[in-house]
């Protein structure tokens, strides 16, 4: 059985509440950068918890399904299949899921129960939703290190997704991260309070020196 770090409550939400966006550029890494084309199945979804990858073969469940007997609770499951769209996860799996305490689903393939996902909220963020269901055959890896559409995942890295998108921060840059991007969060609160007095993104960015060839 392959054991996940964990993550206390507290990083966790402060991971949601700085979000993505802050979060990638206080990592820095563009490759943690899920590509963008994997986006939330329902408005204002968001999810952070430790990565839970797996492998599955085009069309084929069955990794996910043995997944759900040794996934450690409060993990994301960070699932590739190449990109190949179908609906590998639908209700059941999310019935199944919320009892294993799996936290969330990331997917490089499709989902389908659109409809019961959003009622149940569980945050599912995928390349494409589909009908057409999926065979149960061949288990290519569950638990093991992954490149999700390009992004290096192991289990334990720090998933936050959310509208913006999905990052994955590696499991030793998670603080750093994290103290970099309260920084620059508390950064932006002083811009916006000064913004509101009347200055301008120019004046506060140290952008006016264009003004003197006017």
């Amino acid at each position: 059985m392959t054991i996940t770090q964990s993550y206390d409550q507290t990083l966790l939400q402060q991971a949601r509440r700085l979000g993505t966006s802050t979060l990638f550029e206080a990592l820095g890494v563009a490759t943690s950068a899920v590509d963008p084309a994997i986006h939330t199945v329902w408005p204002g979804a968001s999810v952070a918890g430790a990565a839970y990858p797996l492998e599955c073969s085009p069309g084929d469940n069955l990794s996910i399904h043995i997944a759900m007997e040794r996934v450690p609770r409060g993990s994301v499951l960070v699932i590739s299949s190449g990109g190949f769209v179908a609906g590998y996860w639908g209700e059941v799996l999310t019935v199944a899921a919320e009892a294993a305490g799996v936290v969330g689903l990331v997917i490089d393939g499709g989902v389908r129960d659109i409809a019961a996902l959003t009622a149940r909220r569980f945050p599912a963020f995928t390349r494409g939703i589909c009908m057409r269901g999926t065979i149960k055959a061949s288990s290519p890896s569950v638990g093991q290190p992954i490149s999700f559409a390009g992004t290096p995942v192991a289990a334990g890295d720090l998933v936050v997704a959310d509208d913006d998108g999905v990052l994955v921060i590696p499991a030793a840059h998670v603080g750093g991260t994290l103290s970099r991007g309260q920084a620059r969060a508390d950064k932006e609160a002083k811009m916006m309070d000064a913004l509101r007095e009347g200055h301008s993104t120019l004046e506060l960015m140290g952008l006016t020196s264009w003004r003197a060839g006017q």
